[in-house]
C-alpha cells in the first residue's frame, strides 16, 4: 500500500502532468507535426480530462470516480481499437514502425491505454487525508 501512498500523495501534480501531456499532444497536432487521427484526439482528450479530475480538491469524491470510469473505458475501449489495429497489421505482414517515435499510433496507443489506467486507477484508490484530531490543550 506505500506505493499507493507515494503515487496518491502527488496526485495533483500527476493531473498537471497528464493535463501539460495532453495539451502539448494537441499542440504537436494543431501545428501540423503530426497527421490527424480521431483515435489519437479521443485519448489525448481523455487523458487531459482525467489530469483535471485529478487535480479536484477531492478527486476521491464518487462523481470524480464515476466520471473518471466513464471517461476512462472510452478511453481505453478506442485505445485498444487502436492498438488492436497495429497487432492485426503485424499478423498479415503490412506493419512497419514509423521512424518517428512520435508518430507511431501502435506504440501511442499502447503508451496512451497505461496512462489512462494508471489515471482512473489513482481516482479510485485516493482517500482524502484526515483532519489532525484536535486535542484539548491543558
Amino acid at each position: 500500500m506505500q506505493q499507493l501512498d507515494f503515487w496518491t500523495g502527488r496526485m495533483r501534480l500527476l493531473g498537471l502532468i497528464a493535463i501539460a501531456i495532453s495539451i502539448a499532444t494537441w499542440a504537436m497536432e494543431l501545428s501540423g507535426l503530426v497527421y490527424v487521427c480521431p483515435y489519437c484526439r479521443t485519448q489525448r482528450t481523455v487523458i487531459g480530462l482525467l489530469g483535471l479530475l485529478m487535480v479536484t480538491p477531492n478527486p476521491g469524491f464518487w462523481i470524480s470516480r464515476y466520471l473518471g470510469a466513464v471517461l476512462g473505458v472510452f478511453g481505453l475501449v478506442v485505445g485498444s481499437t487502436q492498438h488492436f489495429a497495429g497487432w492485426r497489421r503485424i499478423m498479415k505482414g503490412e506493419f512497419v514502425l514509423s521512424p518517428k517515435v512520435y508518430d507511431d499510433a501502435f506504440l501511442l496507443s499502447g503508451a496512451a491505454i497505461f496512462i489512462i489506467t494508471a489515471q482512473v486507477l489513482l481516482l479510485y484508490v485516493y482517500r482524502k487525508p484526515a483532519a489532525e484530531p484536535v486535542t484539548p490543550e491543558g
